[in-house]
């Protein structure tokens, strides 16, 4: 199958992710996590992090957030998240059905919620009539493709705390957004404030697989049992643990990330270079949003695989991934020129 722009989900597994699994199906080990396998995996993420930290694997990402949340509040709290935000629109309401909490959005500015929204939602603190604001989640990078500062992501973190709550950081891109800022994964996390977040790795190069991880180590204490009922560990937890060794072994995530996002600003430059199409938004990861010619997007979505972020606007998405090259781009804007 030829490469897509649909979605990073699309692309296949890296060689090392794939070796390192193979490697892993040699002989029998404890299962449920009670292997040397998943022990080096979280001690990498403890060399990655500061060390204080509790690391538990799940398989995919809306278990992640999910699961990571409902260890967070209780269900007369609520999340407070913006509009576009993956819980509350990609998630087919799993976390106000597993948490029991209300998801209470706010309208996104360019992806980000930002402190002056979740102010007036601080009038129902202590009210018994109204849901109590406790967690706020962001995305990292946003659903636009967008990244916090690292002083963003501080302010919100104070805020929380200063008013009784928690910052939830859903990570599934987090190595293109570490990439993008260029500084290395605490700074943006543990030292800024996150209280918890999903680290992901199914959408840079790995085959499944997220990792939970609590900065606030006071916050997972029963996440053991959370995860047991909410179907989420795997018995044969070494095949999680494998992939993890790996990404994290000689900055392979790293690696995977750079080449997403080049080729994302790779595209870009294309597309500037087109005045029948306009990029909607900065391009920092490896999402971009394009408006086009409306005559084009079915002949063109019949020659590559893509989603319409906003039918009424003209506007598609297209993501780049790990194994995305310059020879893919170059054959899909001769497509898109040929088109127009």
């Amino acid at each position: 199958m030829s490469r897509n722009f649909a979605s990073d989900n699309n692309a296949g597994v890296h060689p090392d992710i794939m070796q390192a699994i193979i490697q892993a199906n040699e002989g029998h080990v404890v299962g449920y996590g009670d292997d040397p396998y998943t022990e080096q995996a979280i001690a990498a993420f403890r060399n990655l992090f500061d060390g204080d930290i509790d690391v538990y694997f799940v398989y995919g990402g809306t278990a992640a957030n999910v699961l990571g949340l409902q260890t967070m509040l209780g269900s007369h709290q609520a999340i407070v998240c913006t509009d576009s935000a993956h819980i509350e629109v990609d998630e087919c309401g799993a976390p106000e059905n597993f948490t029991g909490s209300k998801l209470v959005t706010v309208p996104n500015r360019d992806g980000k919620i930002e402190i002056e929204q979740i102010d007036p939602l601080m009038e129902a603190a202590g009210f018994p009539h109204h849901v109590q604001p406790k967690v706020i989640s962001i995305s990292q990078p946003t659903e636009m493709g967008t990244v916090y500062t690292v002083d963003e992501i501080q302010a919100l973190a104070y805020f929380a705390h200063q008013n009784n709550m928690l910052l939830h950081m859903d990570g599934a891109r987090v190595s293109n957004a570490a990439e993008a800022l260029n500084v290395d994964f605490k700074t943006f996390t543990e030292h800024a404030g996150v209280d918890v977040m999903s680290f992901g790795g199914t959408k840079n190069g790995m085959m499944f697989g997220e990792a939970v991880i609590f900065f606030d180590t006071g916050l997972g204490g029963d996440f053991k049992y959370i995860r047991k009922q909410g179907m989420q560990l795997h018995s044969k937890m070494r095949f999680i643990s494998a992939q993890f060794s790996a990404f994290l072994d000689n900055d392979l995530w790293l690696h995977n990330a750079r080449q997403a996002n080049g080729m994302a600003r790779y595209l870009a430059e294309q597309i500037n270079d087109m005045p029948q199409l306009e990029l909607t938004r900065a391009v920092e990861t490896n999402g971009l949003f394009v408006t086009l010619p409306p005559h084009i997007i079915d002949p063109l979505k019949a020659e590559y695989f893509f989603y319409m972020w906003d039918a009424a606007q003209n506007e598609g998405r297209w993501m780049t991934a790990f194994d995305t090259t310059e020879e893919d781009i170059d054959r899909f804007c001769a497509a898109i020129r040929r088109l127009v």
